[in-house]
């Protein structure tokens, strides 16, 4: 079947202290008719990760279970999955979201592509049984100049950036461009990805079907960075705007975004500092950064005004009671 066709799909799962939730992603992963293998690697957790992935196995002898000893990151586990993994599609699934039945279906109708994407829905709580929006099946390319300015984030949007995708690469168009997920990062590393992708000219379509179920949580791993991983992730975009000789609108995008995660940057380094040591302290930091001031202001700002929106009730109740989509799509009409 798929095999033969060069259909077949590998599904990576990154998890770290995921007891609770990996089974239901390993479940919805092995209902994909087209997935060949799971591969699951437990990035040393202090839990019950691994039996509780080897519990969901349906013993079709597709999942495969790693453990490291000593915690690596999203970007080194995806790294190692690919590497002791064959299929020629290659999937990512966070250990805390799931598939919707019929995910690969869809976007394997579609072809002359190297990664394709496909909508996702966000809730608070998981609804693996309940059918998404069914959305027109339209298909468009993603341009690289679209993919930039799409992962700098929006007021009052929270995961509103395109690198929240979760696209379907080939595995060929990887190993001819020697790609591999940056291990320096543990922030970004998809969107670095995939941007080193289309800059060495991958063909990147997105469906508006909805298969992929996104749980927002406090405590994800996603929801979760050091302020070292914004510093780290702004140098990545540098890195790449000198490694590459960008058409100059391009390059002015990725300067953008670099002076978006800069600020960001910017912001929790100040928060930090009076955190550790005080306000006083603080403010010397900022004196001491004065080009600092404009993105720490806002920053505080903004912060300010949704703290007051949640005080309000603002947005979480509707958030909580459906799914928000990242995608603009055109529904199907009810028979």
């Amino acid at each position: 079947m798929s095999e033969e066709t060069g259909d077949a799909v590998c599904v990576i799962i990154a998890a770290r202290n995921a007891a609770g939730t990996i089974a239901m992603a390993v479940a919805s992963a092995l209902e994909q008719p087209q997935v060949s293998e799971v591969v699951v690697v437990d990035d040393a957790s202090s839990d019950a990760t691994a039996a509780a992935a080897r519990a969901a196995d349906d013993g079709s002898g597709r999942l495969r279970v790693v453990s490291f000893d000593t915690n690596r990151g999203p970007a080194a586990v995806r790294n190692h999955a690919i590497s002791i993994s064959s299929a020629p599609l290659v999937a990512i699934l966070d250990a805390d979201d799931f598939f919707f039945p019929g995910r690969f279906a869809a976007m394997l109708e579609q072809r002359d592509w190297d990664f394709i994407a496909d909508n996702i829905a966000f809730m608070h709580q998981p609804a693996a049984h309940r059918r998404p929006q069914l959305f027109q099946p339209r298909a468009r390319q993603l341009s690289t100049l679209e993919f930039i300015e799409g992962n700098i984030s929006r007021p009052g949007i929270r995961r509103g950036e395109i690198g929240f995708l979760k696209p379907v690469m080939r595995r060929a168009f990887l190993a001819r461009h020697d790609l591999r997920y940056n291990e320096a990062l543990r922030l970004g590393e998809d969107y670095e990805l995939y941007l080193r992708a289309l800059i060495k000219g991958a063909r990147y379509t997105v469906i508006e079907h909805c298969g992929y179920g996104a749980v927002v949580r406090a405590d994800s791993l996603s929801g979760q960075h050091r302020t070292e991983d914004l510093k780290r992730l702004c140098a990545a975009d540098g890195a790449i705007r000198t490694a590459s000789r960008l058409a100059a609108p391009l390059d002015r995008a990725l300067g953008r975004h670099q002076r978006h995660i800069r600020d960001r940057y910017e912001l929790r380094a100040f928060l930090d500092t009076k955190a550790r040591n005080g306000s006083l302290f603080a403010l010397r930091h900022l004196i001491a950064r004065p080009t600092a001031l404009p993105a720490v202001a806002t920053g505080i700002l903004r912060d300010k005004l949704r703290r007051a929106d949640k005080r309000d009730g603002d947005g979480d109740a509707v958030a909580q009671a459906d799914y928000r989509y990242l995608l603009a799509g055109t529904p199907v009409a009810q028979k």
